[in-house]
Formats: structure tokens, C-alpha cells, sequence
């Protein structure tokens, strides 16, 4: 923003020439360029959290991997949660944040755990 003010604040300066500014927000905090990205990236479909309530049993976890990777997904963070929640002493809630290559894909990768018979639904 300051070379743009410098030729606004002196147009006649820069007059008839060719002028180029960079613009490289190296004053913005980093926490909140990655905030911003992060949102876009859910706004894209392209990053989504999503909750699944499973069956309690040894391999239920690692289905719904293989089914993502399978789907070209790629999981970002993983919550595996048995005792805080309201579901059935049987079931169990997987929380997971994952990738997609933009919304279509992520409505592909929803359909096929659909088809599996997992109960999904974006969080």
C-alpha cells in the first residue's frame, strides 16, 4: 500500500512513465493469512469436517480409511470418540477433517461412504 500511495499522493511524478508496484502483504500476521486460506479452502470443498457414527469393532476405523483413500481423500486430522457422546453403547463417533480436490469430489467421496452404508454428515 505504501508505493501506492506515493504515486497517488504525486502524480505528477511518476507522469507519462510506466509504473509497476509490488504488493506483497508481508505485513499481514501469519495466523490470520492461514485462517483465511483454511476458510477458503472449506468454501472450495476442498477441505471438510465431517462426523460418522460407526459401529464399536475392530476394523470400522480403518474401513473408512481405506474407503477415503480409495476415493482419492486424503485425511487431515482424525477424532475417534467412544465415551463423549449421546450415541448407543455399540457406536462410536468419527470425526474427520479431510481433503478433496474441490466440491464435486468431495460430493463423490460423500456418496461413496453413503453407498457403504456409513452415516456421514458434514460438521
Amino acid at each position: 500500500a505504501a508505493g501506492l500511495a506515493a504515486v497517488l499522493a504525486a502524480p505528477e511524478r511518476f507522469a507519462g512513465r510506466n509504473v509497476g508496484l509490488v504488493l506483497t502483504g508481508g505485513n499481514i500476521d501469519t495466523r490470520l493469512i492461514a485462517s483465511v486460506l483454511t476458510r477458503e479452502l472449506a468454501r472450495e470443498g476442498r477441505l471438510t469436517q465431517l462426523a460418522l457414527d460407526i459401529v464399536d469393532r475392530p476394523g470400522q476405523l480403518a474401513a473408512v480409511s481405506i474407503l477415503l483413500a480409495d476415493a482419492g481423500a486424503n485425511i487431515i486430522e482424525v477424532s475417534h470418540q467412544r465415551t463423549f457422546s449421546d450415541l448407543p453403547a455399540k457406536a462410536t463417533l468419527l470425526e474427520l477433517v479431510i481433503e478433496t480436490r474441490d466440491r464435486a469430489h468431495l460430493e463423490e467421496v460423500l456418496a461413496r461412504l453413503g453407498a457403504e452404508g456409513f452415516a456421514v454428515r458434514e460438521s
